[in-house]
């Protein structure tokens, strides 16, 4: 099981918030430097376009098993694909693509890449959790809502411990769904500057982060 002392050895969250202040700190200083960051953004999502949507989403499916963060999909996906799909369409393909993303991280972690991936799993100081069908449930919850791990390496945890596959996929997908429908809805609204769409998919987070609290304290406050 993921646990509060082991995370500290790898510090995994400070190396997020190291790189997300390293990409604010190089958008303040290209901004500072006259670059007109927007048309490079325009660009960035012309070429995403230009791509199409069944390379887009086909490369969400694969590349967050292998460490691309989920954000550099979701994020722009509504933008990119809304116009042509509508933003129902986009909100179901990116939820089939993480779905795919999700059983293949299973496949990976259970089968082509166990060895492996159990020597990284404890040498970034994560135990491997015990399954057993009686406390399947609450070991998929305690990962899939212990915040600082990322979604795949959580996915890759849940594999080599052999969770039961369909309520993997179940308590998966629904620990994602905010985070992913939030960020695609406050995406096109930062992109296109609709403050009413960003506001819905910081609502939506907001929800989520709630949820999530609120599920953590039912559940398993109780135990400490």
């Amino acid at each position: 099981m993921l646990t509060g002392e082991a995370v500290p050895k790898r510090k995994i969250p400070i190396v997020k918030l190291t790189i997300v202040g390293l990409l604010l700190l190089g958008g303040a200083v290209a901004v500072l430097r006259g670059i007109d960051v927007r048309a490079h953004l325009a660009q960035g999502m012309d070429l995403i376009r230009r791509a199409g949507p069944v390379a887009y989403f086909s490369a969400m499916m694969v590349l967050p098993a292998v460490g691309a963060p989920l954000l550099a999909f979701t994020i722009p996906a509504g933008e990119a694909f809304a116009g042509q799909l509508g933003m129902g369409g986009v909100i179901a393909l990116a939820l089939t693509a993480i779905a795919v993303n999700l059983a293949l991280t299973y496949w990976l972690a259970r089968y082509a890449l166990r060895p492996l991936l159990t020597s990284l799993i404890k040498r970034y100081g994560y135990d491997i959790p015990r399954i057993t069908p009686r406390n399947a449930l609450n070991v998929l919850l305690v990962v899939r809502l212990t915040p600082g791990p990322p979604f795949a390496l959580q996915g890759f945890v849940l594999g080599v411990a052999e969770a039961p596959f369909r309520l993997y996929m179940i308590v998966s997908l629904l620990a994602v769904l905010p985070w992913a429908v939030g960020a695609i809805v406050l995406g096109q609204g930062l992109f296109n500057g609709n403050f009413r769409a960003a506001a819905m998919g910081l609502g939506v987070l907001i929800v989520g982060i709630i949820a999530v609290q609120w599920v953590r304290q039912k559940y398993f406050g109780r135990e400490n």
